[in-house]
C-alpha cells in the first residue's frame, strides 16, 4: 500500500493526514482526479494540470486565482471542484487517518525527554506513523510513506531510521515493522495522491477551527467531509498533560 502525507496547521493545533491507498486503486484513483480537472478545464479558464489544492481551490489563488477575478468569483464552481474530487477520493479503496497536536498545551507543558528539541512537524509525525503502521497490519499489508516535500527531508528520514532500529519511545513504543524503506518527498503538483492529502487535511482543519462564521461556508465544508467520513479510521488530538504539583 501507499500511503500519502501531508500536514495543515494554525496558532492552536497541527494536524497532519495520512491517505492510504490500496495497490489496486492506485492508478484508478490518479486517473479519477485527473479527471475532475480535466472537467473543470472544459468549463472554466483552469488549466488541465492544474493542482488540486485546498487552499488555492477555496481562495481562488494559484492555478485557481482566474475562477476568482473581479467579476467571475466562481465560489460554487470552485466548491463543486473540491467535491468532485472528494467524491472520487471516496469511490476508491483508502483509509484516512487523521492527528494533531494541541499546540497551546505543548507550548505551556514542560518537553519529555524524547521531545526535548522536537517539532510539532517532528511530533505528529512520529504518533502518525505508528497509526498508520497499525492500520495496515490490521489488512496484513505493507506501507510506503509519501510526503510532501518540507524543509529537513533529511532529518525526518534519519528520525524514521532510528525509530524502525530503536523504537518511537513512549509506553506504546513500535519499530513500525509494517513500513518499508524510508520517507520518500516529493512535491504535491506531481502527485495527485498527494493532493488528495492535502485537500483533506485543509478541510478538517477549516471544521475543527471553526474558522467559518458563516453559515453557509460551514455547511458546505460540512457537506464536502460527508463524502470522505466513512473512509476515516483514525482521528485524534494529542493534548499534552500538565505536570500534577503538590498543594
Amino acid at each position: 500500500m501507499l500511503t500519502y502525507v501531508d500536514e495543515s496547521y494554525d496558532r492552536d493545533r497541527y494536524w497532519m493526514v495520512a491517505l492510504v491507498v490500496a495497490e489496486r486503486h492506485l492508478r484508478p484513483l490518479h486517473l479519477a482526479l485527473d479527471s475532475v480537472v480535466r472537467k473543470a478545464a472544459d468549463s472554466y479558464p483552469v488549466e488541465a494540470d492544474a493542482e488540486l489544492h485546498g487552499h488555492a481551490l477555496v481562495h481562488a489563488r494559484d492555478d485557481w486565482r482566474r475562477m476568482g477575478e473581479k467579476g467571475s468569483n466562481m465560489i460554487r464552481a470552485r466548491i463543486g471542484v473540491y467535491a468532485d474530487a472528494m467524491k472520487a477520493i471516496a469511490a476508491h479503496d483508502v483509509g484516512v487517518l487523521v492527528r494533531g497536536l494541541d499546540l497551546r498545551a505543548h507550548r505551556s507543558s514542560p518537553p519529555t525527554e524524547r521531545d526535548a528539541d522536537a517539532s510539532p512537524h517532528r511530533i505528529v509525525l512520529r504518533h502518525l506513523l505508528e497509526q498508520i503502521c497499525d492500520h495496515v497490519q490490521a489488512r496484513d499489508e505493507l506501507a510506503l510513506v509519501i510526503a510532501d516535500e518540507i524543509d529537513g527531508a533529511d532529518d525526518h528520514r534519519r528520525h524514521f531510521r532510528d525509530y524502525q532500529i530503536e523504537g518511537t519511545g513512549g509506553s506504546l513504543s513500535s519499530t513500525l515493522p509494517c513500513l518499508v524503506d524510508t520517507i520518500h518527498f516529493a512535491p504535491s503538483k506531481s502527485s495527485r495522491l498527494l493532493q488528495a492529502a492535502d485537500l483533506i487535511a485543509y478541510l478538517h482543519r477549516r471544521l475543527v477551527s471553526g474558522q467559518d462564521g458563516d453559515p453557509r461556508a460551514r455547511r458546505a465544508n460540512e457537506k464536502l467531509w460527508s463524502f470522505v467520513a466513512p473512509s476515516v479510521v483514525h482521528q485524534h488530538c494529542f493534548v499534552p498533560e500538565h505536570p500534577l504539583h503538590d498543594g
